[in-house]
């Protein structure tokens, strides 16, 4: 008997393209839109996506569901943003959507429903052998979107599949065009839905105070005005202005500091890297592995990975790089050998200045 997969249909392409390989190869499919939250005061694209995805089920003949998981998200996933941002963060809420809401409420959701297993339509792959399960970087370097993944574990994996992991873009459109699907031709969607096109100053007005403050030089002197702390992040270069100074050089965003609404910059953008920081919410998508150890990470997606050194001092979990490196609070730093994604964390606003200081 054929198993039954679930596939989450975004109304995208990529999505759409997944479900067509998985009936191909003998799945019993299941298309599902997820329905997440969107604010009232700001139009969203999820009713236009939510047919798109309909007409997908309709072209390939799979039963289609929908689930509205817009309670889970605003309280897993936006609400965690924006608390993020006002600590002076960056935040990376494509992790937690994956984390909270696509392996979490709606994978949970589906296998309560009659799933086996579920399918996304992710750039990345899988490794399988002997009941263990490994994160691969997908074969499209450009569009491995492993580094969303990092917080997964074995058992998600072994119940997910990433059918356009072994894809390039390029290809996953000649294979729509193939399968005639509506979308093959569908433009990429770009930043998150629940924003749409406001800038995010004009979406994160609208819960935190987000007002014109004092920019800072590197001898504490004012110098300029920037338009609210929690929008900036280390080493941005612009949406601020300088006034106090006669130099014309770029400056680069140090220290972002919420509760007195001031940034700091300097010339130099050195200034804004560390060569140590600490972490929190470490995890492994596999084995733990015995502190201290070398691997490469990115504290950015599509960043070049960096070698680095991961240790514990006394409580704090370390992060030392071989060469300072700009790592922003709130962003995720994940873990990698070679194509293996190892896992990853997130980088502490809170005490990446103590961890400095005490590690060794």
């Amino acid at each position: 008997m054929a198993q039954t997969v679930f596939v989450g249909l975004s109304g995208g392409v990529d999505s759409a393209v997944s479900a067509a390989l998985l009936k191909e190869a003998g799945y019993t499919v299941v298309g599902v839109f997820i329905k997440i939250w969107q604010p009232e005061f700001i139009e969203c694209t999820w009713e236009t996506d939510r047919l798109d995805a309909m007409r997908v089920a309709a072209t390939l003949g799979i039963a289609f569901k929908e689930v509205d998981l817009s309670a889970d998200y605003q309280e897993g996933v936006v609400k965690e943003m924006i608390e993020s941002y006002q600590r002076g963060e960056t935040p990376n809420p494509d992790v937690a959507c994956n984390r909270k809401i696509k392996f979490g409420t709606f994978a949970q959701w589906a296998r309560d429903n009659g799933a086996d297993i579920i399918a996304t339509g992710h750039y990345a792959r899988t490794r399988r052998e002997f009941g263990n399960a490994e994160l691969l970087r997908a074969k499209d370097e450009n569009k491995d979107q492993s580094y969303f993944l990092h917080q997964l574990d074995k058992n998600d994996l072994l119940k997910t599949i990433f059918p356009v992991g072994d894809l390039t873009k390029t290809e996953v459109r000649r294979k729509a065009r193939h399968f005639a699907l509506p979308m093959a031709d569908k433009h990429d969607s770009q930043g998150l839905c629940f924003v749409g096109d406001v800038s995010m100053r004009d979406f994160l007005k609208r819960f935190i105070t987000v007002e014109s403050g004092d920019v800072l030089n590197t001898k504490g002197e004012v110098i300029g005005r920037h338009d609210g702390a929690a929008l900036y992040t280390l080493g941005q270069r612009h949406g601020f202005t300088i006034d106090g100074e006669v130099s014309q050089k770029p400056h680069y965003v140090t220290s972002v500091n919420t509760g007195e609404n001031r940034i700091s910059v300097s010339e130099n953008k050195i200034d804004a890297a560390s060569v140590r920081i600490c972490v929190r919410d470490l995890h492994w998508v596999g084995k733990l592995p015995t502190l201290p150890v070398r691997v490469q990470a990115q504290t950015r997606y599509r960043e070049t990975p960096v070698p680095i050194r991961i240790d514990r001092s006394k409580a704090e979990v370390v992060v030392t790089f071989d060469q300072p490196h700009i790592a922003s609070p709130g962003q995720s730093i994940v873990f990698y050998d070679g194509e293996i994604c190892l896992g990853g964390a997130i980088i502490d606003s809170l005490v990446e200045r103590t961890c400095v200081h005490s590690a060794s």
